[in-house]
């Protein structure tokens, strides 16, 4: 029955940016089924221990662990710091990204670097780190979070949504590799979605660009909305589904 293919007791899941928005849903949503949890926070305790309060009451595990990935060293340090907690891990969701607003002329080297570093490099580098134990037991899960952005960039987010494209690729090529091997990679697309992201300020778009950037819905989605298409595709009733990109828009990617 799919009931019992969506239990993930037993397993354990990474989910990295999970003290809140969509990353905290699939935390919470995971633990209701089951799951241990390691959460991953950029810095500050008070939203992580928040979110671990909440989801404490599921039967599954709660881990910490504080990373700032935009920093050298910071995916080892992540990584050892969660073997610390768990033995093993089953589910890897990477959430976790950094997103700069600036017209395309005026993003820096700087501003280039950070969004490369922790949206790119260090979703191609966790996956090197955690596969392979996932690989020889011949079962794991490896979700990215990305972006309606990948076909349809925002004008002001131009190396957000460049890095987005980049790991829709790795997900592909690593996808073909490891599916032989009990392990599906896949990438869940996002559009606008109610996050504290969202308030962020954003600089001024013309609007017959703005026109291009609506949602057919007319709506904006919930951290929930992801948080199912996460645990369906990190559960057994996902096991044959790979390499896939599935967009969480309300049609905005039309």
């Amino acid at each position: 029955m799919l009931t019992e293919k969506l239990d993930l007791t037993g397993k354990t899941a990474v989910i990295t940016g999970s003290s809140q928005g969509i990353g905290e849903a699939i935390a919470a949503l995971f633990a209701e089924h089951g799951a241990s949890v390691v959460l991953h926070y950029h810095e500050g305790t008070e939203q992580a221990e928040k979110v671990k309060n909440n989801i404490n009451k599921h039967k599954g595990q709660v881990y910490m662990v504080q990373s700032d990935f935009t920093k050298p060293g910071s995916i080892d340090q992540f990584y050892d710091q969660v073997y610390k907690h768990v033995k093993q891990v089953d589910i890897l969701v990477l959430n976790a990204s950094i997103q700069i607003a600036k017209n395309w002329n005026e993003l820096t080297n700087e501003d280039f670097d950070k969004q490369i570093q922790a949206n790119f490099k260090t979703s191609l580098f966790l996956m090197q780190k955690f596969a392979p134990a996932m690989a020889e037991r011949n079962w794991g899960r490896i979700l990215t979070i990305g972006s309606v952005q990948q076909i349809k960039p925002h004008p002001a987010m131009i190396a957000y949504a460049a890095t987005k494209s980049a790991v829709l690729n790795i997900v592909k090529n690593v996808a073909m590799q490891l599916a032989d091997q009990g392990v599906t990679v896949n990438n869940m697309a996002p559009g606008v979605i109610g996050t504290p992201r969202i308030s962020e300020p954003v600089p001024e778009v013309e609007e017959r660009i703005m026109q291009r950037l609506r949602t057919p819905s007319g709506q904006i989605g919930d951290p929930e909305d992801c948080a199912g298409l996460a645990l369906f595709l990190c559960s057994e009733a996902g096991r044959f589904i790979t390499g896939q990109n599935i967009f969480i828009d309300g049609g905005m990617s039309l």
